[in-house]
């Protein structure tokens, strides 16, 4: 099968040019400038892009797609989906399923579902423990994408708190250390001081001083001290807060620590709370004006590495709740890149940027093989956006299955027309083909 992608604007490491893309089967194989000849093409399919952008597709290091025992909110199928029509080529979900993917056989059933069901590329994280060590030294470097740790306790209760075995993980770990900080402690204290306020009614606009901004900033300090230790390849997610950008500028130089943001963190504030209540109450919690300026520079100057969703669905049933029997996590997964794009209409981002962190630094800071970049030889993860047609999403076109997204009713200005996975069709305004199947993300470490 040949595809001729042809007069696009192609943005593609910190470039923008017009130009043509030729897949042929699962691989881009030739590229063409503006000035290169493409009168000679043969190709099966033949897209004229010439008021679209194209981009590498979106990997998506932070998802929770809930399967398997979580079925109800969401699953492979539905959520892959919904990915794929977002520009999300690949994704790497968290172990905090039913059961979780904290041995290796229940990590590698995870991979046979997502073998079978899942439209995209696919990789899970192994779950850290305080007890699973051993397990942990059997992980494959070459197809595991990471361990993820939660300094923290969220969605799932994985908390490692053990201090010998968090020095043991990041001594030893083969792979790059994803990790929830957030300090166990600290929360705990404010549950109880706003519970002594308010009982058990406690507002929702106070999410964000009980998962407070002290208690990401000692977690991600002390993360970035063992990291700094052992040499460690550390990963840290879900930036929340100005204090953390300022940690992560100053061991800038070190190439073995790493950052992600997400959506919601540059376009909510706290001020927010008042309104939406429930629908963004999230872990790390989302903090002030200050804080999502702080985030959004972070992002543009190269500060904050990777902006991935953290897309975590829970049914309207589940979130309509009083504050603590309100679990936490949104999903974004379809919206994510809608939202960057609307960063840049706002000149806060360059669309090279969006690119830069969506794209290419998932592929080099988790050294995924040959994805990420438009480049001869690559998979032909491709991503086709019209930058000029208004829409919004609502229940008419959200695919998540929990059947909502804070974005809801937000005015986008730019659609995903087109998303290729390994030289498939799988989304085209606004359907998807569903025939079509995603690979296993392999990785290129060395041991």
């Amino acid at each position: 099968m040949k595809i001729f992608i042809k007069n696009a604007t192609i943005i593609n490491e910190g470039l923008s040019f017009k130009g043509s893309v030729l897949i042929v089967n699962d691989i881009i194989k030739s590229i063409f400038k503006d000035c290169m000849s493409t009168e000679n093409i043969d190709a099966d399919m033949v897209i004229d892009a010439s008021d679209l952008i194209l981009i590498p597709g979106v990997i998506d290091d932070h998802v929770h797609f809930r399967e398997p025992g979580l079925t109800h909110k969401a699953d492979i199928r539905s959520e892959t989906a919904a990915a794929a029509a977002g520009g999300v080529t690949s994704f790497m979900d968290m172990p905090n399923t039913v059961p979780a993917a904290t041995t290796i056989c229940n990590l590698e059933k995870k991979y046979e579902a997502a073998k079978e069901k899942s439209l995209i590329n696919y990789s899970f994280y192994f779950g850290a423990t305080n007890q699973n060590m051993d397990e942990i030294r059997k992980i494959n470097a070459e197809n595991v994408c990471g361990i993820k740790i939660f300094m923290g306790s969220s969605t799932g209760n994985m908390l490692v708190d053990d201090e010998k075995i968090m020095e043991e993980i990041f001594a030893q770990s083969p792979t790059p250390i994803a990790v929830h900080c957030e300090s166990e402690n600290i929360i705990k204290a404010n549950i109880e001081h706003f519970k002594r306020i308010f009982g058990n009614d406690i507002p929702f606009e106070y999410h964000y001083k009980i998962r407070s901004r002290e208690a990401c900033i000692t977690s991600t300090k002390h993360a970035i001290e063992l990291a700094q230790k052992y040499n460690s390849q550390l990963h840290i997610l879900h930036i929340s807060t100005a204090e953390e950008v300022e940690l992560l500028a100053n061991c800038k130089t070190n190439k073995r620590i790493s950052s992600e943001t997400c959506p919601h963190y540059l376009w909510f504030d706290s001020s927010d709370y008042q309104n939406m209540q429930e629908l963004v109450k999230c872990n790390p919690s989302i903090k002030t004006q200050a804080d999502k300026k702080a985030l959004q520079h972070a992002v543009a100057n190269g500060i904050i590495d990777i902006v991935a969703t953290d897309h975590a669905p829970h049914l309207l049933g589940e979130k309509r709740n009083s504050y603590l029997n309100c679990p936490s996590g949104l999903p974004s997964v379809q919206h994510s890149l809608n939202v960057m794009l609307e960063l840049v209409r706002k000149n806060i981002l360059t669309v090279e940027t969006v690119v830069e962190c969506m794209c290419h630094n998932p592929a080099r800071i988790f050294s995924i093989k040959n994805r990420g970049f438009i480049r001869i030889g690559y998979k032909a993860d491709i991503v086709l956006i019209n930058p000029d047609t208004k829409w919004q999403p609502d229940k008419s076109n959200i695919l998540y299955k929990c059947a909502w997204t804070p974005f809801e009713n937000t005015v986008f200005n730019s659609r995903i027309t087109h998303t290729f996975v390994n030289g498939n069709l799988v989304y085209h305004n606004g359907k998807i083909h569903d025939t079509a199947k995603g690979e296993r993300l392999t990785f290129e470490r060395n041991k």
